[in-house]
Formats: C-alpha cells, structure tokens, sequence
C-alpha cells in the first residue's frame, strides 16, 4: 500500500511539474546527441529545397501510418491531439529520480533560465499571452507554493518508505526466526518420530517381557495348585492316619504309654548329651589351635605380631559364638528331625489283637443295644400312660369344673338371697314392731318355710337350718379338692 501510494503521488506531482512549471533536462545525453537535437530543432537555419519536400513527405508518411495505427488500435487506447502533444512534451522532462540518483546528479543539474532552446521546444507550440506582473507574482506564488507542497510530498514519501523499509526489515526478520522455527519444529519432528520409534521399540520388546513373565506366571501358578493339590492329598492322608493313630492309641493301655514316654526322654537326654560332649570337642578345638612363629629379628615386629595375634584370637573367638548357637539350634532340629523320622512304636503287633478288641467291644454293644431297647420299650408304654393318665386328668378336670361353676352359680344366688334377707332383719328390726312382734313373725315364717319345705321334698321333718349348713360344707369341700387337682396338674 505504502509502494502504491507513493508511486500514484509521484505519478501526479511530476504531471504537475510538467504543467506548471519546467523541469530540469535530462543530463545522460552526451554533448553531441545535443549538438545534433540544436541543429534539427533551430528554426532559424532554412533548410535545402530538396530537404523541405522530403521532409513534407516523410511527414505525410507518419500521419498516414499513425492514423493506420490510431485506426487498429482499441477505443480505451486511442487518445486525443492535447493529450499526444502533451506526452510528446512529457516525454522531454526529466521523471522524479530516487534519493540516491538525486544525489549523484546534483552536480549535473543545469537550470532551466539557462537552457533557452529547451523552453523553446516546450512552449513552440503554446498561445503567448501578454501577462502583467500581478500575474507573473501570482504565478510564481502558485509555483512556490507548488514547489512547497511537492518538497513536503517527497518528505513524506521518504518517510513511508524507511517506514516501509523498516517493515520490510522487520518482515524480513520474522521470516528468519520462521524459517529457523520451523527448522527447529522439523528437528522436534524427527526427534519426535525417534523417539517415537524407539518407544514403539521399547513397548514391544516391554509386551515381549510382559507375555513371557505372563506365561511362566501362569506355568508357575499351575505347579503350584498342582503342588498345593498334592499337598492337600497328603494333608487329608496324614489326617486319616493320625486319626487310625489316636485310634489306635485310644485302644492301646495306657501302662504301655507311660513307658514309652520313658523312654523317649531317656534317648532325647542321651542325644543331647552326646550333642553337648561334641560342641565341647568342637570349642577345644578351636582354641588350641598354633599361633603363628614368633620373629626374632625386631621387638617392635614382635609387639606388632602380638597385637595382631590378640585381635585375631578375639576376632575367632566372636566368629565361633554365633557358631556355637547355630550348632545347638542345629542339634535341637536334628533331635526333633530324628524323633519324627523314627517309626512310631505300636503296642498292636498283630490284627488279630485288634480283631478280639473288636469282638469284645461288639459284645459290649450288643448288650448295651438290648438293654436300650428294654429302655426305649419302656419309655413308650410309660409314654402311653401317661398319655392316658393326661386325657383322663383332663376329662375329670372338665367334669370338676362344670360342678365347681354350677355350685359357684348357686353360692352366688345363695349370697344374694342372704344379703336380701339380712337387708330385710336389719329394716324389721329397725322398724315399728316390737321383739315380741318380731318373734311371732319369724314363727309364723318359719312355719311357712315348714310347709313350702314338705309340698315340694316330702312329708319328712326337714330342718332347713342343717341343710344350708351341708351344702355349705359340701361346697367349701369341692372347692378344696378342685384347688389340690390343679396344683397336682402343674407338677405334672
């Protein structure tokens, strides 16, 4: 954008300089191209006859084939007369130079008051006017002011382009560190994919591992149920024979026992001793080993000898301590090893020992069958009766209960009746009558009673007192007897 801008600028002030004011010629044309251009363009040199025909020919010829080409040429590329006589005069001005050019040919720059035949050649063709000196002033005002406005255009087109030099550096630089970070991410990349590879490697070669530590945990693992399936068997073989063992043991006196314990003791005291008589040899031995040969050349080697000898003996004697403990931890394993290694002693030599045992245990059991089924017989009929006896008991109970209510029934209305007649006593004696009213009343009743008394039992004398009092007494009894029933119910 900075370039563009800047090349349209420059574009446009030098149309403007070319309009306005007259640029300075060109300098690379040698001296004698321009001594040539001096005498083609003097118009104050009158050619030859010959040369003005010619030369109006040759003229006719380039029209011609200007218009031939104007005539091919497209609409948007064909052009007007001004425009042609102004590129003819475009094309004399010298275009705006870059900073260095400039300043290589400041030292060729000719003014233009001092070039008369190029103003010649530029204004040949123009209009003079008469101009007056406002005119002339105003001009030179617009050219100054165009001449200011073209020097601050170039300051800051120089200013864009170190700007856009600067971003073109900068540009310049990030491509660098680009260019070296995508070296260094190409050199990440292959790193990457080593050790990638190498991983991959070592995952392999880990899961090669991993599959033979997996198989031989697996054939570890099946010999050791296989191991574990054996020992079982020989678990459960040892248990049936300690079991046939303590059978056997139960079965054997227990005389013979004792005496067998007695003599385990007897043979684990003489291995022991003869364990203890060997780590005494052992323990000699050792101390009484020869010491190394005494020099006779120097006291001090001598010292130095026993010194050593010293430590030596010291160093033995710390050596053969924990010796002598793993030598009675050994003597104690090989007793122990030895009492288990040994057959065990039976007091059963023969079967047919067993055999008559088994005989004699079979009697024993057959007696003690028989006298369990006595026992079992008897159980059932005692079982029996007393079934009978609790349905009976039962029955009976049922029986007493149903009288026990009955009289309980007729005791209740007894009550009543009495309390009715005592209420009845109590009102007749506090009433009007007097106590010889009152006798000849209760005589009056009383034979009234007498009369119902024999209508309904008979014509027996019946003393009505005597029968009250044994009901009474034969109520109270049964009551009596209901209550032991039950107590003897609940033993039961």
């Amino acid at each position: 954008m900075t370039e563009s801008s800047a090349k349209g600028t420059s574009g446009r002030n030098s149309q403007l300089g070319a309009m306005a004011v007259v640029s300075r010629p060109s300098t690379k044309v040698s001296v004698c191209q321009t001594n040539e251009v001096e005498k083609m363009k003097n118009p104050y040199k009158m050619p030859k006859d010959s040369d003005i025909f010619k030369l109006r020919e040759e003229e006719k010829k380039r029209k011609a084939e200007d218009r031939i080409r104007l005539r091919d040429l497209k609409v948007h590329e064909k052009t007007t007369q001004a425009t042609r006589i102004n590129f003819k005069t475009a094309r004399m001005i010298k275009p705006i130079e870059s900073d260095e050019e400039r300043e290589r040919d400041d030292d060729e720059i000719v003014p233009v008051k001092e070039d008369p035949e190029f103003t010649l050649a530029v204004t040949r063709d123009r209009h003079i006017e008469k101009e007056s000196l406002n005119d002339y002033i105003t001009k030179k005002r617009e050219m100054f002011l165009v001449q200011y406005s073209l020097g601050v255009k170039r300051d800051e087109m120089r200013k864009l382009e170190e700007i856009a030099s600067a971003e073109e550096k900068k540009l310049e630089q990030a491509e660098q560190y680009l260019e070296e970070d995508a070296q260094m991410f190409d050199a990440f990349l292959k790193e990457n994919d080593t050790n990638s590879v190498n991983a991959i490697q070592k995952a392999e070669a880990e899961t090669k591992k991993k599959l033979e530590k997996l198989s031989e945990i697996k054939r570890v693992t099946a010999q050791m149920m296989t191991i574990k399936s054996e020992i079982s068997k020989h678990e459960e073989t040892l248990k049936e024979y300690q079991m046939y063992k303590r059978f056997l043991e139960s079965l054997t006196p227990p005389e013979w026992l004792e005496l067998r314990a007695l003599d385990r003791k007897k043979r684990v005291e003489a291995k022991r001793k003869e364990a203890a008589a060997d780590q005494q040899e052992r323990a000699s031995t050792a101390s009484s080993r020869p010491s190394s040969k005494a020099s006779r050349q120097n006291v001090g080697s001598r010292e130095s000898r026993r010194r050593g000898r010293g430590g030596k003996t010291s160093a033995s004697s710390r050596r053969n301590l924990p010796a002598v403990q793993g030598e009675d931890q050994d003597t104690n394993l090989s007793l122990t090893d030895e009492d288990s290694d040994e057959e065990p002693e039976l007091y059963f030599t023969d079967p047919q020992q067993l055999l008559d045992i088994f005989a004699d245990l079979e009697e024993q059991n057959l007696s003690l069958i028989q006298n369990s089924q006595e026992t079992e017989e008897t159980l059932e009929d005692m079982k029996q009766n007393l079934a009978r006896t609790q349905k009976n008991m039962e029955k009976e109970t049922k029986v007493l209960q149903d009288q026990i209510n009955k009289l309980e029934s007729a005791i209740e209305k007894e009550d009543v009746k009495a309390n009715d007649l005592k209420m009845k006593a109590k009102m007749f004696n506090y009433g009007e009558f007097k106590s010889e009213d009152q006798e000849n009343m209760l005589k009056d009743l009383k034979a009234k009673v007498e009369e119902v008394y024999r209508s309904t039992i008979g014509d027996n004398e019946a003393n009505i007192e005597y029968d009250l009092h044994y009901y009474n007494n034969h109520a109270v009894a049964y009551f009596r007897i209901f209550r032991e029933f039950l107590v003897l119910i609940k033993k039961i």
